[in-house]
């Protein structure tokens, strides 16, 4: 058995670039779509259709990455329905003892009420109390799904013994325009027009997507963040 506290996510294809959203911006008003034109008004162009929120443009265009995270994760990222996914199936696969624990810099006491909450630093009784209750639960959940297989038990029907915070793998595709909504609504930073409040977690996964996306797009990121992260 084995505990993390860390996400992965691969770019595993890129059919994105900020030259693709300015042809299909410019095939509107009837311009040649290979015509090359100065990166300044190109970077312009994509700032007016992010300001104005042209939105279309940023459609032609993919990203596919691979995903490792906790189930809980992927549960409220299957949430926003602007992707495909194909995710690992426990119907037709052992499933491998890995499971999700807070690391020391994860937050752990919520104050406030619902939607006015803030989470701050847990005491180290409370850090001792979350990894032995979870590595506890963890390792006789997997227990008895190995019990459960090795007496002849569907693997569909052993799983059901198993916790959301045992990792699990997806492909997910997604345009830049899914994107950018994604990364405003699970992502918290200073400066955004609709601030955000994300569970940790998903923004762990989230901020290594959007690394992804500021190394194919640069255009595009820059503008997305200087209209206040915003998606068009």
């Amino acid at each position: 058995m084995r505990h993390r506290s860390d996400m992965t996510v691969e770019l595993i294809q890129s059919m994105a670039s900020d030259s693709a959203v300015v042809r299909a911006a410019r095939v509107s008003t009837g311009a040649n779509a290979k015509q090359l034109v100065d990166p300044a008004k190109d970077a312009g162009l994509i700032n007016y259709l992010m300001r104005d929120r042209h939105g279309s443009p940023f459609e032609h265009n993919a990203f596919t990455f691979y995903i490792e995270a906790p189930i809980f994760v992927f549960r409220e990222f299957m949430r926003h329905r602007i992707a495909s996914y194909n995710e690992e199936s426990g119907r037709y696969k052992e499933l491998e003892p890995v499971f999700y624990v807070p690391d020391l810099k994860r937050k752990l006491v919520q104050t406030g009420k619902p939607g006015a909450y803030i989470f701050e630093d847990g005491d180290m009784s409370q850090l001792i109390q979350v990894y032995d209750a979870t590595y506890k639960a963890n390792k006789l959940a997997y227990e008895q799904y190995k019990k459960m297989l090795a007496a002849g038990v569907a693997r569909e029907v052993a799983r059901g013994v198993l916790p959301v915070n045992l990792y699990s793998s997806m492909y997910v595709t997604m345009n830049a325009r899914s994107l950018m909504n994604f990364l405003s609504l699970r992502t918290m930073r200073e400066g955004t027009a609709f601030p955000s409040y994300p569970q940790r977690e998903i923004e762990m996964v989230a901020e290594l997507m959007e690394e992804w996306f500021a190394v194919e797009m640069p255009m595009t990121y820059e503008a997305f963040n200087r209209n206040g992260r915003v998606a068009p």
